[in-house]
């Protein structure tokens, strides 16, 4: 009788484990589900990280290229900046050479007309290379292009313009070469 109890109690006992074994598996599978849907997350994530990154390295590597094309561009049209600045002192002198020249001796007729010659020739090739004379009689004092040399009192000329130009300025290609040294008018 003993026995017929054990067998009776087992049939319960092993009842009880496999409905805990189904409940358990209920568990896992809703783990395993969650845990799926958490990688599926995990995996999206990575990838919107991969692409943001494969975008900013497209990014980045675009912005380097148009910085060596723009370092390689003023690198060309900047090349002559300290050749044109060595020329300026000899078109200075030129220029000086032709103010000095007593324009009434004929004997020295042949000889301005070649230094006239010699400073339009330099002057043409420099302009040529982009580098512009500024020659600004006239026009209002810019800091940025004119050297002030001296202000005069001038009841004819604008108060803050260029009355004379003591040294005529350069720029290559809109960059400043030499500033132009100048007198400035201003009010009496």
């Amino acid at each position: 009788m003993a026995e017929e109890q054990d067998k009776a109690a087992m049939p319960d006992e092993e009842f009880q484990p496999e409905e805990l074994q189904q409940d358990d598996d209920l568990d896992l599978s809703g783990k395993l589900e969650l845990s799926l849907e958490e990688q599926l997350e995990e995996a999206k994530q990575a990838v919107a990280d991969a692409q943001e990154q494969a975008l900013r390295a497209a990014a980045e590597a675009q912005n380097m290229r148009r910085r060596a094309e723009k370092d390689a561009e003023n690198a060309r049209k900047f090349a002559l900046e300290k050749f044109a600045g060595d020329m300026l002192p000899v078109v200075d002198n030129l220029d000086r050479a032709l103010a000095s020249v007593d324009i009434a001796d004929e004997a020295l007729k042949p000889i301005l007309e070649g230094v006239e010659l010699t400073l339009k020739t330099l002057v043409d090739a420099l302009a040529r290379h982009n580098v512009e004379q500024l020659n600004p009689v006239g026009e209002p004092f810019n800091p940025e292009y004119h050297q002030a040399m001296a202000m005069v009192p001038n009841p004819d000329a604008e108060p803050n313009s260029v009355m004379d130009v003591m040294q005529k300025g350069y720029t290559l290609n809109g960059r400043l070469l030499r500033a132009a040294m100048v007198v400035i008018a201003k009010a009496p």
